[in-house]
């Protein structure tokens, strides 16, 4: 399978001819759509676009671990992460 990616210039490209608009523009919603999306995800505020993608705030709890190399027990400190989550309209897009 060949490795397929849509790097962000390509991306933006791309939606200016979908939608008529020009890349200056596309390009301006795309930084205020990220700056929402993770200043929104930072406070504890999920988002979501229901039928395509949904970006939350996790938890971790501290834990204790092992050093692969040495079997030492370890403590792993607590920490926040991101789930993102596919929504139906999309995983139908990749069957």
């Amino acid at each position: 399978m060949a490795d397929k990616s849509l790097n962000r210039t390509e991306l933006v490209a791309a939606v200016a001819a979908e939608s008529g608009q020009s890349q200056a523009t596309v390009n301006g919603v795309v930084d205020a759509l990220f700056s929402v999306v993770s200043g929104s995800v930072a406070d504890g505020t999920k988002v979501t676009i229901p039928g395509w993608i949904a970006f939350e705030k996790t938890h971790r709890a501290a834990r204790t671990g092992r050093n692969p190399q040495t079997g030492d027990a370890i403590e792993i400190a607590a920490s926040d992460s991101v789930k993102v989550s596919a929504g139906s309209k999309l995983k139908a897009a990749v069957k």
